[in-house]
């Protein structure tokens, strides 16, 4: 008989690009019988309080959460990677804390950004361009009506519902290699302040998933393996990142790459991870994975000390 999961610990809502509402997300994780649930929206904590309060209806432990965008300009790699951030409770109830956050959220993400995003596409691919994929210029409007909290998830909903873009196509335009492509996210330099300040973990997120074959939900935009291997030294040195973790059990990692993703953890010492990355219903589906017991106690350790 196969162990059960007991926690998962990376879930999306509507307070950032997910299906769900935070509460629904937390009533979901009840009901499949999980111990605890983590919400960890992309740059944003707004729909924590309403999981927390969701927990205590449902008796199911909440872990706050926030999926951090970190931006890379390297010969190595040009675009995005994701720090899984922990933290307790009460960490919502400090000034000092919430500030520091959204001002890290507000250098990676925003307004601006959007609309250089949204002009790079129609120099390189709107009517009047040399590949011309979209028939009407692609609007800011029409990608800021998605969401809050804008992420490349609402570009391509858009350009595949609005503007009738086949996914290949979708992909050519969004993709790190594409001519328009720009970067979201903070520079890694700015995490470490946090850190010294405030108790959290820091799991590096969904390290392989940029080598899950295509075609899949589960292929994120993001280097392959080797490319991220060839980084690690940066995540673990102890004056930059220091992450504590991995995430691991991930539904876009290939068995052969979660036995080198322990390994990599046993040699470095750190915790292992797992979550569903839960955007949907039906594409990216909650509850689908996790960590077993096990690994949830060295997780409750660590978190618990905090």
């Amino acid at each position: 008989m196969l162990e059960k999961i007991v926690a998962d610990l990376h879930n999306h809502s509507t307070a950032s690009d997910g299906e769900l509402t935070p509460a629904a997300v937390v009533e979901q994780a009840a009901g499949r019988g999980l111990r605890a649930v983590a919400l960890t929206d992309h740059d944003t904590l707004t729909g924590l309080d309403e999981a927390l309060q969701a927990g205590l209806k449902s008796e199911i432990m909440v872990i706050p959460g926030v999926e951090l965008t970190l931006r890379f300009r390297r010969p190595l790699f040009v675009g995005s990677l994701h720090l899984l951030l922990y933290f307790k409770p009460q960490r919502l109830d400090e000034p000092a804390f919430m500030a520091a956050l959204e001002g890290l959220f507000a250098a990676g993400r925003g307004p601006a950004l959007v609309r250089d995003r949204v002009y790079a596409i129609n120099q390189h691919f709107g009517p009047e361009s040399l590949t011309p994929l979209l028939q009407r210029p692609l609007t800011a409007a029409e990608i800021e009506v998605c969401s809050d909290n804008i992420t490349r998830r609402h570009f391509a909903k858009v350009l595949s519902e609005k503007h009738h873009l086949e996914r290949h196509q979708v992909d050519m335009i969004m993709a790190n290699r594409s001519p328009a492509y720009l970067p979201s996210g903070i520079d890694t330099e700015m995490v470490p302040g946090l850190r010294k300040k405030f108790p959290l973990l820091a799991f590096l997120a969904h390290p392989a998933a940029g080598s899950f074959p295509p075609p899949s939900h589960y292929r994120e935009v993001l280097p392959p393996w080797p490319v991220v291997a060839e980084m690690f030294p940066e995540f673990t040195d102890p004056h930059g990142l220091a992450i504590d973790g991995l995430e691991i059990d991930y539904p876009g990692h290939r068995q052969s790459e979660k036995q080198a993703l322990r390994e990599l953890a046993a040699k470095h010492r750190l915790l292992i991870s797992g979550g569903s990355d839960g955007h949907d219903l039906q594409e990216r589906p909650y509850g689908v994975s996790g960590i077993k017991q096990k690994d949830f106690s060295r997780f409750m350790e660590k978190y618990e000390a905090l």
